[in-house]
């Protein structure tokens, strides 16, 4: 199940902000991009010579927390549809593109839910003209239906990002 989604405004490897250097969970790729990668050693040194980027990252690692805190409680709390909306609106936020690159079978991994509570929770996005969904994609049609199935699930995570790295945020957003 994941906890957290980062896109281009982040990073994994939080625990070496707070000189931690082993983690008990894994970071992997999900939708193909680019992606950068650095020894933790030459990343530490940049902290070290660097307290603007400490502090900026540090920031960044707030807003996380709030994602990750987000998304336990939307698992305990929201159903299926609900939880798959946010989702596709956090990919759509760092993608910035309306296709989505997953299976059925990887968004039920993500979700903590079985494949075929996925497969009805996108034909309901479908039906309300939300998402179009093709093999082994998903394309969003449109924001606002996504925006009001997701409601209370998604925006916390986002307007705290928006608040503690407003430079970054806005960039995103254009």
């Amino acid at each position: 199940m994941e906890t957290g989604l980062v896109g281009p405004e982040g990073m994994t490897g939080l625990p070496l902000l707070y000189g931690v250097e082993q983690a008990p969970y894994d970071a992997f790729v999900q939708i193909p991009c680019r992606v950068l990668r650095i020894p933790a050693s030459d990343f530490q040194e940049a902290l070290a010579a660097n307290r603007i980027l400490h502090l900026h990252l540090l920031r960044y690692a707030y807003a996380f927390s709030i994602q990750v805190a987000q998304t336990a409680l939307c698992n305990g709390r929201f159903p299926i549809e609900q939880r798959l909306a946010r989702w596709l609106l956090m990919s759509h936020d760092r993608l910035g593109r309306e296709d989505i690159t997953l299976t059925h079978e990887f968004l039920s991994l993500i979700l903590g839910v079985r494949r075929a509570g996925v497969t009805m929770a996108l034909h309901g996005l479908v039906a309300r003209g939300a998402v179009a969904i093709h093999r082994g994609m998903i394309v969003i049609r449109d924001r606002a239906l996504l925006l009001g199935t997701a409601a209370g699930a998604y925006g916390l995570p986002e307007s705290v990002y928006a608040d503690v790295m407003p430079g970054v945020s806005e960039a995103r957003a254009a």
